[in-house]
């Protein structure tokens, strides 16, 4: 059970941007632990409903009336400084903590925190990890980005010692946990908002990786350099993984695809059989994702007919290659990929299945992301049948980078090599792919905002 001493001072924690994923999980984990928790946010959703039905007060709004009687304030990144709740507690003296501060304070808790990181993969990865521990009986604790069918939700709250985390790099969030473990899936040019340059970027997984103790352990993608690299700033066990690279600890051989795009590949522990793993999720690098995963059970002692097991059972989770239905015989996918290196990923998936043409609906996710990246997006998108690009999916920031999503699908035009239209209006897209796509075609909504709206409408 975990040390919850440094937590158990506070007795009641206001919570501002209750309703987000993370904060959702931290506010079920105090609500379990026996302390009074209540929150607000600006939008109803199935999170906030749940953490209703769960006995914790949420108000849609400004709730200044259960902030004024709490010991702390927890609120996300997203709140700003005037926010009248912050307002209110400095008036009020009551110490403000921001999530990931607050987080650090929670992995610190756990006797091991098994931290999930990297560029792209941390959700997938982390709910394969937690799966296993699942199917092990070993009761974790965990905290996923996203929902995971086997939790119900993105959240779970064990009676154990372990804590499986996914570790996002973001404006080095990461940096404030006190991991035992950590996976460090790839590093990549992304988030350059806050990290300016790709120096930046490895250099806070530096920073990342020198928080592991001496009897921690590191889990290495063998097949990205930069990450390999991790290797020299630790004392802990390091163990590798890889597809191309064959001095890797754990190796994958052997790979096949059936007609859905599932992988099925063999296992090579230290250059010797160890197991042949099948995958219900699509893409090669969903097989380096379960080689990251099995690296780190196997050290864990979970056996490798329980990990096989539990692999198997995973088909995903949400919005990553995610199956929303079917219409006129058409099949409607969901990603979540917003960066270059992943819409290449979902699209070499992709085209493992057995489909006639696709239809991709891409949303750009933040302007400067958009801007930086333009080249590799176009390269990236130009591997699809037929694009459909929309407008950029603000987030956080505001258009100061003269950027719009017209510049890619101008660009994409230009190359002559695909078929690619803007279209502002998600109605318009609807009435366009359903005048457009065929029989035994694919739809595929791409993209961190909102677009995963138009799936739903197609399918109505």
């Amino acid at each position: 059970m975990a040390n919850i001493d440094n937590i158990k001072k506070y007795k009641h924690i206001h919570m501002i941007g209750i309703g987000g994923v993370s904060m959702s999980g931290i506010a079920e984990i105090l609500n379990y632990w026996g302390i009074k928790v209540t929150g607000s946010d600006l939008n109803k959703s199935e999170i906030i409903n749940k953490l209703i039905n769960n006995g914790i007060k949420v108000k849609i709004g400004h709730d200044l009336e259960n902030l004024s009687t709490s010991d702390a304030i927890v609120y996300t990144a997203a709140i700003k400084n005037n926010d009248p709740e912050i307002l209110k507690a400095k008036e009020l003296n009551i110490p403000t903590i921001e999530r990931s501060d607050f987080l650090g304070e929670l992995t610190k808790s756990f006797e091991h925190t098994i931290g999930i990181s990297g560029t792209h993969g941390k959700t997938t990865t982390t709910s394969m990890v937690s799966i296993c521990f699942l199917e092990a009986n070993m009761d974790p604790n965990i905290q996923v980005g996203g929902i995971l069918k086997q939790i119900n939700g993105n959240y779970k709250i064990g009676n154990s010692e372990y804590f499986i985390i996914e570790a996002c790099e973001y404006v080095e969030s990461f940096l404030k946990f006190s991991p035992k473990s950590e996976i460090i899936l790839n590093i990549d040019n992304d988030h350059l908002d806050y990290f300016q340059n790709f120096e930046n970027i490895k250099n806070a997984f530096v920073k990342y990786v020198k928080l592991l103790p001496s009897n921690g352990l590191l889990v290495l993608n063998a097949d990205d350099s930069n990450c390999l690299d991790l290797k020299n700033h630790t004392n802990s066990t390091v163990l590798t993984y890889g597809i191309k690279n064959e001095t890797a600890n754990f190796v994958a051989k052997n790979i096949n695809f059936d007609n859905n795009g599932f992988p099925s590949f063999d296992v090579l522990k230290n250059n010797n059989f160890y197991s042949n793993i099948k995958l219900s999720v699509a893409g090669i690098h969903n097989v380096s994702n379960a080689l990251a995963c099995i690296s780190l059970c196997d050290y864990y002692g979970i056996s490798s007919d329980i990990i096989k097991k539990a692999l198997l059972s995973f088909t995903g989770a949400h919005r990553r290659l995610e199956y929303k239905g079917k219409f006129n015989n058409i099949s409607v996918y969901d990603d979540y990929a917003h960066h270059p290196t992943e819409i290449s990923a979902t699209c070499k998936a992709l085209y493992n299945k057995d489909f006639n043409e696709a239809w991709v609906i891409f949303q750009p996710h933040t302007y400067s992301r958009t801007k930086n990246l333009i080249t590799e997006f176009t390269e990236a998108l130009s591997n699809f049948d037929n694009i459909i690009i929309t407008d950029i999916y603000a987030a956080r920031e505001n258009n100061t980078y003269n950027i719009s999503s017209k510049d890619i699908a101008d660009r994409l035009n230009s190359s002559r090599k695909v078929n690619c239209q803007y279209i502002k209006d998600f109605n318009d897209i609807v009435s366009y792919v359903k005048e457009h796509a065929k029989p035994n075609d694919i739809i595929l909504t791409l993209g961190a905002g909102n677009v995963t709206d138009i799936g739903p409408m197609l399918l109505n």
